[in-house]
């Protein structure tokens, strides 16, 4: 009995780790790819709203066809779940996208990866005010060792713009407060969802929540727009996000969002050399 659950405790470790590098690379390639697309000096895209619903069309559209197709299942939801856990993680998604692509209008992949950094320490006190994480002196103190080694290895590298620096601590904390919800989602509500339905429930509010402040700050001057990029960038973003989005939930129902931020640190890493290799 005991070789049973070790045997099984190891194959639950090295299906997270799996799962875990796979978030890494599509997460690393997705900033890439949306820092080009947005950067004025590249893609010439300045539109992270439009970015960002053409994103969660994508992947409504993906969700809801697959699950109309028959080929996910998808649980019903009751009212209560859904007003008390999908439309507040909706509208964090909308924000956190919003924010986290207008910061690559003012600031470098490396100077937001090391913002970033202090993520995993956000999602602890978040998720001990929620309840998903035990506070422990020892935990933090790790993690602010953690987070203070990014930070000093990243010093060099800070370019700093005042509403970039705002746009990406709005994107974490409300990235935050989104993950620790999306695992109670996952993990407390006594509905199986897999990657696939939660998009389903989640991107559609996620869309909604983008059309007013796309209205306001974007419609206008993306209808004088001469575009620079082809849509099938655009298009090639948004299949990138939606294998993003799944790999996230995936890894969250299988783990925690503290765990995944974490991990995130390593992916942090590899985006700061990598960006000063390709961008400079």
């Amino acid at each position: 009995m005991v070789q049973k659950r070790g045997t099984s405790a190891v194959r639950h470790l090295l299906g997270v780790y799996w799962y875990m590098g796979i978030w890494i690379c599509l997460s690393a390639g997705v900033i890439m790819l949306n820092k080009y697309i947005l950067d004025p000096k590249m893609g010439g895209f300045p539109f992270p709203l439009t970015l960002t619903g053409v994103h969660m069309v994508f992947c409504s559209t993906v969700s809801w066809g697959l699950v109309r197709l028959g080929m996910v299942d998808a649980p019903q939801m009751p009212v209560n779940t859904y007003i008390r856990s999908v439309l507040p993680i909706g509208a964090l998604f909308a924000i956190t996208l919003w924010m986290g692509n207008a910061a690559y209008l003012y600031l470098s992949v490396s100077f937001i990866q090391m913002l970033k950094a202090v993520t995993p320490l956000l999602v602890y006190f978040v998720g001990t005010f929620f309840g998903t994480e035990r506070w422990c002196l020892q935990t933090g103190a790790v993690l602010l060792v953690v987070v203070g080694g990014v930070l000093t290895a990243s010093y060099g590298e800070v370019v700093f713009v005042l509403v970039g620096f705002l746009s990406q601590c709005a994107s974490m904390v409300s990235e935050a407060t989104r993950l620790t919800l999306v695992q109670i989602l996952l993990q407390g509500q006594g509905i199986k969802l897999n990657p696939i339905t939660t998009m389903y429930y989640i991107s559609p509010v996620c869309l909604a929540c983008l059309l007013i402040p796309f209205a306001v700050f974007e419609a206008e001057r993306l209808a004088s727009y001469t575009w620079h990029i082809g849509p099938g960038l655009l298009l090639g973003s948004a299949a990138a996000a939606f294998a993003l989005n799944c790999s996230i939930f995936l890894l969250i129902g299988k783990s925690s969002a503290l765990t995944m931020n974490i991990a995130g640190v390593a992916k942090d890493m590899l985006l700061i050399y990598l960006s000063m290799a390709v961008y400079g």
